[in-house]
């Protein structure tokens, strides 16, 4: 299964996740980065960090996705669809 890494930038400064998480594909790390900023945002604190990003890489270092913490906010179950 493919490792991702878990790297929050914010501003100029790169925090990196170290171990990182296996995980079957891109999708699920989708999954998982939202989960993670979700709950840092909970934080006392964390008021400073709604423009950070998190930059989830693979084993190579590349990156395969950029999740803003702001977008984590955005609740996809809420917004309704209306047909005309």
């Amino acid at each position: 299964m493919p490792r991702y890494f878990f790297n929050t930038r914010i501003g100029d400064e790169l925090v990196a996740d170290p171990e990182g998480e296996e995980l079957r594909d891109p999708d699920r790390a989708w999954e998982v980065a939202r989960a993670m900023i979700r709950e840092l945002l909970k934080t006392d604190g964390a008021e400073g960090l709604a423009r950070a990003v998190l930059e989830v890489t693979d084993d190579e270092g590349e990156i395969v996705l950029e999740f803003p913490f702001a977008e984590a906010l955005l609740d996809v179950s809420d917004v309704r669809v209306t047909k005309h």
